[in-house]
């Protein structure tokens, strides 16, 4: 889900800033932008994320404002420079041949330059309070995010249940109504009914009209759409409860959507009368509407 949390400190050397920037993705990403300066507080910053963060593309800055009065003196890191040209002993010793650094190379190599007004300590301890806060911010930001999305889920099931429930009591007289229209049909076209009265029937009528009982039942099962209802009416309310647990629910809300979108798929291709396609289409746009948010959803 989407978050954004912003910390700050005043230190002597100016005002510190970590930001966090979230977005939704299946698994946690962090990525840095840490200035030279605060290089030494990643690992704090990882860990914490780590610790309390599953998922999401994460943008995290950690940066200082100086004052404008403020003058910078940096200092060299001898420990690293020292460690430095043991390294590039080591290498020409094996490469005679390779050129040996240069004094801006070694200059802007990280964790040469330091701040005098930033020890590793301060750094460190900087880090830890900040990201804590931020952090805070971010979870907040996100279940606030969820609330809402639980909300306007919630009201498309609701919509769907009510769709549902107005569907029920016409199912029935739906199948009636079309299994009579059936009967008519089929008594014209094998011969027992005729809009002709100089036409005979072909067929006794006791015969037709076995054969006619016998259609008219097995396609009134095939358009009976009341246990389609009844299954979508049993996955809106785990869909509700899943809901209502709370917690990591993502991946539980998209199998419900699959599952909803087939008991729709399966009322639009039974569909006999406009009421049923009609309703079949609602259902549709409101799954979709659900899939959406969805997808936003840890």
């Amino acid at each position: 889900m989407t978050g954004f949390a912003l910390a700050r400190r005043e230190h002597s050397a100016g005002t510190v800033f970590l930001e966090l920037r979230s977005v939704n993705s299946r698994y946690l990403d962090p990525q840095f932008r840490i200035s030279e300066e605060l290089r030494a507080a990643e690992t704090v910053l990882r860990e914490a994320l780590v610790a309390r963060l599953s998922r999401g593309k994460l943008d995290c800055r950690f940066y200082i404002h100086r004052a404008s009065q403020t003058l910078s003196s940096p200092q060299l890191n001898t420990t690293v420079i020292e460690q430095l040209a043991l390294l590039e002993a080591s290498v020409l010793r094996r490469l005679p041949a390779a050129q040996p650094l240069t004094v801006a190379e070694v200059l802007h190599w990280p964790g040469v330059m330091q701040d005098s007004e930033f020890g590793g300590d301060d750094v460190l301890e900087l880090a830890k309070g900040m990201v804590t806060e931020a952090i805070d911010q971010l979870l907040d930001a996100r279940s606030r995010e969820g609330d809402k999305l639980r909300n306007m889920i919630l009201e498309r099931v609701a919509q769907m249940e009510g769709i549902a429930q107005g569907l029920k009591p016409l199912v029935p007289q739906l199948v009636a109504s079309y299994q009579q229209k059936l009967v008519e049909r089929l008594q014209l076209a094998i011969g027992i009914a005729t809009t002709d009265p100089k036409t005979a029937p072909v067929t006794s009528r006791d015969e037709a009209m076995d054969r006619i009982r016998q259609e008219v039942t097995l396609y009134g099962v095939r358009i009976d759409v009341a246990e389609e209802l009844s299954r979508l009416s049993a996955h809106l309310s785990e869909t509700r409860s899943i809901l209502n647990k709370g917690g990591a629910v993502g991946k539980r809300l998209d199998f419900m959507i699959q599952e909803l979108n087939r008991e729709a798929n399966t009322l639009g291709s039974k569909s006999a009368a406009a009421e049923l396609a009609d309703a079949a289409m609602q259902l549709k746009l409101l799954i979709e509407q659900m899939r959406e948010q969805v997808q936003n959803l840890e």
